[in-house]
Formats: C-alpha cells, structure tokens, sequence
C-alpha cells in the first residue's frame, strides 16, 4: 500500500507563469499546490520548452474552458510525491510528462492509439481526473495547458502522465520529448510514413518541424527539402537534415520538378505555427501523384475555411491526413526517442536556441515570433 495514503501533506507553495486574460501576457505569480489525490503525482520539474501551442492558447485560438490558467505541456522532472493507487511511477522516479494522457486501457490505447486516448477529452478542461483542481492563484482554482501547467517548478498531474525514464539523462533535454520532438518525428515517420529514397517537404521550421526534418532524416529520405519565411529557420534546418531550404512553396516549385525529373515530392509535412485556409493547397501543390499530405499544424478552434484543389485528389489520387502528436504511442515512443539521442540519431542539444528563467517566459515567446530561436526552454 502506497506509504502516503491517508497523509494530509501540507501545500506546496512556488511559482507559476499564469495566464488572466486572453492577448496578454503570462504573468509571474504565487502558486499553491494541494497534495497529489488518487492516480496522481507531484513532480519537480527540472525544465520546459516554449512550445507554439502555449501561445496559441495565450492569444486564444485555443482557450482553455476558464481562466486563470497556467502554461506549459513540454517538461520531464523527479516524481517527488505520489497519491494514493499510484502504479505506474513511484516517488524518485525521473519522468518525461506526455501532453496527451496514456491510460493504457481505453479503447484507444489499446488499439495502439496513445495519442487518442480518451484522457486526452480534458485537455482544454484543464481540470484533474476528478474535476477539482490543485492549482490555485490569488484563491482561485487555476486551469492546466494540457492537464500538465509546466510553467512552474513543480506541478500535479495524472499518472498517466507520466513516462518513466532512465535516470542518467538529462532531464532539461528529455523535457522536449514531451511534445515538441515526438510530434514533430512521427509526423514524418507515423503520420508521412516516410520511407528511404523518398523526397520529403517540410512546411515551418520551429520546433515540430525541426524535429519533422529529424524524422524524415532519420527514415532515410534522399531529399529534405524544408520551407520558412525565416532566415534563422532555415539555417537551423540544414543542422538537423534538411538538403535544400527555401522561403515559399513558390520558390521551391521552380526547383522541385528539376529535381524529381517531375514527380515532385511524396510526402509533403505541413508543421507551420498556425495553419491557414491556403496552406494545404500549398501542400497539395508540392506533391505528385499518390503523394501524402500531413496537417500537423493547429488552426484556431473555430476555423472552417480550407483551399482544397478536389480535382488534384481525385485525378492523382493525393491525400489529406490528420496527425496528433505524431501518431505517437508515448510509453513506447518517449523511450525509444530518447534512445536514439543516445545513440547520436536524434538530435536534442541543438534544439535549444536559448534557455531562459521562468520570469523571461515573455522574451523567450517573443524570440519565438522573432524567428530567433527553434526551441527556447526554462531551465528551472
């Protein structure tokens, strides 16, 4: 039996960058954290990455169910507490916190779709399990970006969170695994199913498609061919496999055909920071026949507006896929990641442009927009 249950532990008093009103800024604030309840743990984060899908929750194309909330899906920590039926990490456990819940026994999970699992429902929520918070701000019971508010040195969340990893890696890399480098790697390889020989675009190279770039790279694509307005952007996409940048689906037209001897591209990875009505006819535009699109990227939750070229899917029999979360299984995927960033395959310390304190959450999002960082992370 679980050591801790029936304890009352006393609050865990530290701080959070929370968000008050949509279009503002996070602001720096006292967070109280009750003790973890059933299925659920407490854990000190050692760092989290600035991921585009926290700003798009800022300036509320993706709103939280209520406000206040707290940012911050992409971290890996020390289990520092567990309540009680806790099975699947224990306390002094190193964990990588998965955005998306893994339950395991869902209709989903058990399918072999992790990333669909039904805990996932209370993403936006943003409450626990039981439909009670343990945040709370200026005596207010706050929201979670992704049921996980890592914006804070430590938070509680769900076991089924939580992905146990060695203890030997290093926790502030390992954060990134979390969201950013999953989704990004299975874009190209679940989600593009990218195979060797094949000629892969990248639309948008942050941090998904950096890691999209990784992916087609490490399936053995003969061609990477990435694509960023950003100057930066495409710098960094040489680093990671990128063959060949360029800064419009346009300009790449002129080439690709040369290139392909006028196939075009197989698969073509949309990862922008948000996608708009016209980006899928870009995509669509780049691939030839049979060839694969793949919509990582999030559009306002209230956006129905698409560009679709219908004859180009019908007389080349193209096609549109959906992905979440790269189409990862995280209890299988975040090991076996982390396992080809040791092995050299996966790159992760270049990942990270700058790394800030948790009171430079702002700078770090506005280097975001700047286009002056790929990944920017708060060491803790």
């Amino acid at each position: 039996m679980n050591a801790l249950a029936g304890r009352i532990l006393p609050q865990v008093k530290t701080t959070a960058a929370v968000l008050w009103e949509y279009g503002k800024d996070w602001e720096i604030e006292e967070l109280e954290l009750d003790e973890p309840r059933e299925g659920e743990v407490l854990v000190r984060l050692a760092a989290s990455g600035l991921c585009h899908s926290d700003e798009h929750v800022r300036v509320g194309d993706l709103p939280l169910e209520a406000l206040p909330g707290i940012g911050g899906h992409e971290g890996a920590g020390v289990v520092e507490r567990v309540g009680p039926g806790v099975s699947k990490v224990r306390e002094g456990d190193h964990v990588v916190l998965s955005f998306i819940p893994a339950c395991g026994q869902c209709t989903w999970c058990a399918a072999g779709h992790q990333n669909l699992c039904d805990e996932g429902a209370g993403l936006t929520v943003g409450l626990q399990r039981d439909g009670t918070a343990r945040h709370h701000v200026r005596g207010h019971d706050a929201r979670l970006m992704c049921l996980l508010g890592t914006f804070s040195p430590y938070t509680v969340c769900s076991e089924n969170s939580a992905i146990r990893i060695d203890d030997d890696l290093p926790l502030d890399k390992a954060a990134l695994i979390g969201c950013g480098v999953t989704t990004g790697w299975g874009t190209a390889v679940y989600g593009g199913q990218v195979r060797a020989g094949d000629t892969v675009v990248v639309l948008g190279v942050g941090g998904v498609g950096a890691n999209a770039v990784q992916g087609a790279r490490i399936a053995g694509a003969t061609r990477i061919l990435a694509i960023d307005p950003g100057e930066f952007n495409r710098e960094q996409a040489r680093r990671f496999g990128a063959t060949h940048t360029f800064a419009s689906t346009k300009d790449a037209l002129e080439v690709l055909p040369d290139m392909t001897r006028g196939r075009l591209a197989d698969k073509a990875l949309i990862t922008v920071d948000t996608a708009t009505p016209t980006i899928i006819a870009d995509a669509i535009s780049i691939v030839g026949k049979l060839g694969r699109v793949v919509l990582t990227s999030l559009a306002p939750v209230a956006s129905r507006q698409v560009e679709l070229p219908m004859f180009e899917l019908t007389a080349y029999e193209k096609q549109v896929v959906g992905c979440l979360f790269g189409h990862a299984n995280p209890r299988a995927d975040v090991p076996k990641l982390l396992e080809l960033y040791r092995q050299g395959e996966l790159l992760l310390d270049d990942l990270v442009t700058r790394t800030y304190t948790l009171d430079q959450v702002n700078d770090g999002y506005a280097d975001m927009r700047a286009h002056r960082n790929i990944r920017g992370l708060i060491r803790y």
